[in-house]
């Protein structure tokens, strides 16, 4: 019988549609834009697909709100291992405890539910006690940059209850005050032992090629009275560059008829500035292949299905790339989504890729 133990970040990812670009140390000011939890339904949607496969599983867990209501409610009778000292404001140090003692139970495999900062308490954690239990995240934080996560809750889900390697891959975080002021500064801060499986996320590759003849041909094809929505990355920010605006370089910003109606927007920013028609322009994660639902929540379902959508790439990126992804949190939405998709690559070259869920 395999040993899966589940813990949940309960705040990660609060930050990303209301524009924060993360959740460490925002957790307040998340509230106040009206922010709503996302980790408990990518939990759920995780533990579904964990039950799901059929095999015998024995499920540990934390306490509330840390995952024991939601491994219930996914038909598991978990064995609860301790409880958050503060219900109410989870920190840190309760994902860390939480770590020690499923180690102490030698688990099987550590499916944890957050973004890059949780899968640092995870793997630091395990350091810190010589264990080489392998761990995997279920992505729910505004940044995921690291290769220890499933591409989505679903495959994280089934990647725990069927793996059968386990090979090395880091943990990176960023600077979130950075990110906030458009520079991407990363550090590893650990190695974690994690499944081997096609459906696990590569590490997000920093940098690219030139996309000025791609950022022109953006630039030519603007139409009057059309919203353009667009998204953070470099790619997108050589267009916003063409358009005669200094963008958001990790943000998201809205234009119109030659006028910025928002920078670096939030989800409620955006759904109000949108008129009636619509453009969506986003770059996907060079690595990892993302065009929704990594860096950019504030593109939620509710603007997605507002919105024409245009994918731009340089061709170098296209071509590290077997398939784009999108996970947007709304399973009908990705099916929608998923498909053959014409990728604008330069000033009138298309590429056609697949875009799977």
């Amino acid at each position: 019988m395999r040993r899966i133990a589940v813990v949940v970040n309960p705040i990660a990812g609060m930050g990303g549609r209301v524009g924060l670009k993360g959740t460490d140390g925002k957790v307040a000011e998340a509230r106040a834009r009206g922010a709503d939890q996302r980790a408990p339904d990518r939990a759920r949607d995780a533990l579904d697909s964990l039950a799901e496969v059929g095999r015998e599983l024995e499920l540990l867990t934390y306490g509330d709100p840390m995952g024991e209501s939601i491994a219930r409610a996914a038909g598991f009778e978990p064995i609860v291992v301790g409880e958050p000292d503060t219900p109410d404001a989870t920190t840190s140090a309760d994902t860390r405890a939480a770590v020690r003692a499923f180690a102490d139970r030698g688990v099987d495999c550590i499916l944890f539910v957050g973004g890059d900062g949780t899968a640092v308490d995870v793997a630091e954690t395990l350091e810190e006690l010589d264990d080489d239990t392998p761990m995997l995240g279920v992505p729910a934080g505004v940044k995921v940059y690291s290769s220890v996560f499933g591409v989505s809750p679903r495959a994280a889900g089934r990647i725990v209850a069927t793996f059968s390697e386990t090979e090395p891959a880091e943990v990176n975080d960023i600077d979130e005050d950075a990110f906030r002021g458009g520079e991407v500064v990363t550090e590893l801060r650990a190695v974690g032992t994690v499944p081997v499986a096609q459906q696990r996320q590569s590490a997000k590759q920093l940098g690219g090629g030139t996309v000025e003849t791609l950022a022109e041909g953006v630039a030519e094809s603007v139409e009057s009275g059309v919203t353009y929505v667009l998204g953070p990355g470099s790619t997108v920010g050589a267009i916003k560059e063409r358009l005669g605006f200094e963008g958001t370089t990790l943000g998201v910003d809205v234009w119109r008829d030659g006028e910025v109606v928002a920078l670096d927007a939030a989800e409620s920013d955006i759904l109000d500035a949108l008129g009636d028609r619509n453009l969506i322009v986003v770059s996907p994660i060079g690595g990892q292949g993302f065009v929704f639902g990594r860096g950019n929540q504030q593109l939620s379902p509710a603007v997605v299905e507002r919105c024409d959508v245009e994918v731009v790439a340089s061709r170098r990126k296209l071509d590290q790339l077997g398939s784009l992804r999108v996970d947007t949190g709304d399973p009908e939405l990705d099916d929608e989504l998923s498909g053959w998709l014409q990728v604008r690559v330069g000033r009138y070259e298309r590429r056609l890729i697949e875009v799977v869920a």
